[in-house]
């Protein structure tokens, strides 16, 4: 009772159900919230303070940055999720805030694609090795059999694409990644396309910050390659998993293309069937299958994994 009352208190006021409305939509920073609701920052951030100890906001800081986000657990969980059905579709402050919030979304949006521009010819270069993305997105889909799931963690999500591909069936998805860089560019893609049930935070694969046993399915999609110890990183994921819970890795098969060693920071050239297959055992998962997608110099190898 006496945290179902405190909730309730923490968003019984007309700014805190604004927040509540516009964090419905996506995380935002404490900078993005004060624009918008046009209010002083230290106003601001009191709002936020009690809404975070109540529960009903989660709070993630990268660099100098605060982001503020639904709480997806517990009592503020359930609550957020009644009052968002609540809020009317029509009222003209949350429209006024809709129409600031569509300016800092189209703004994040082009800040991400000039990041993105300046670094295509990188990727492009990487691509342009193997068979088309579009294919190796098909496969993952395929395996995973394009049903719907519950919580996903893409790991290294990098521009966010993994998140896009599976937004259909994930009741809710989570990208985790190092670069803040990249980050900015998943934010802005993410938003760009309403996925509401997608949301991304500076994470490391080595400490998931997840709870144990939450996650339903974990991608590592062209990641591994990067690791020093990619074994740790699978044990790390399959202590995030339910039982039942499937992990997919698509990486590349073992090549001889040193130069992505010093030009694209790859630890690794490539992994071999066995190799993959070894360490998903040795951290408790089963391998369930395994495919090969030829095209250019590299081979992709999909890996699923279930925990048992």
């Amino acid at each position: 009772m006496d945290e179902l009352l405190a909730a309730l208190r923490a968003v019984g006021e007309a700014t805190r159900l604004r927040i509540l409305a516009l964090l419905g939509k996506g995380e935002l920073t404490v900078g993005e919230l004060v624009h918008i609701l046009e209010q002083s920052q230290p106003r601001v951030s009191r709002h936020l303070k009690l809404m975070g100890e109540a529960g009903i906001l989660d709070r993630f800081q990268e660099g100098t940055q605060v982001f503020y986000r639904l709480a997806d657990t517990g009592v503020g969980e359930k609550l957020n999720s009644a009052l968002l059905g609540m809020i009317p579709d029509s009222d003209a402050l949350l429209d006024a805030d809709n129409r600031a919030l569509d300016d800092i979304r189209a703004e994040r949006f082009e800040k991400a694609q000039g990041y993105f521009r300046a670094h295509a010819s990188e990727w492009d270069q990487i691509r342009s090795l193997y068979v088309a993305e579009a294919e190796v997105e098909q496969a993952l889909l395929d395996m995973q059999g394009q049903k719907p799931l519950g919580r996903l963690l893409d790991v290294g999500t990098g521009t966010g694409r993994m998140l896009d591909v599976f937004a259909p069936f994930a009741e809710q998805a989570l990208g985790i990644d190092l670069s803040r860089e990249m980050l900015a560019v998943a934010r802005g893609n993410l938003a760009h396309k309403g996925l509401q049930n997608c949301q991304v935070r500076l994470g490391d694969m080595y400490d998931l910050s997840v709870p144990d046993g939450s996650q339903d399915l974990i991608i590592f999609h062209q990641v591994l390659h990067f690791a020093e110890d990619p074994a740790r990183a699978l044990r790390e994921a399959a202590k995030a998993l339910v039982k039942g819970g499937s992990i997919l890795i698509a990486d590349f098969a073992p090549h001889a293309e040193e130069y992505l060693r010093d030009e694209q920071a790859h630890r690794r050239l490539g992994f071999a069937d066995d190799e993959i297959t070894q360490m998903g055992e040795g951290a408790g998962l089963k391998r369930t299958d395994l495919r090969h997608l030829e095209g250019g110099k590299l081979r992709v190898t999909i890996w699923r994994f279930e925990k048992v």
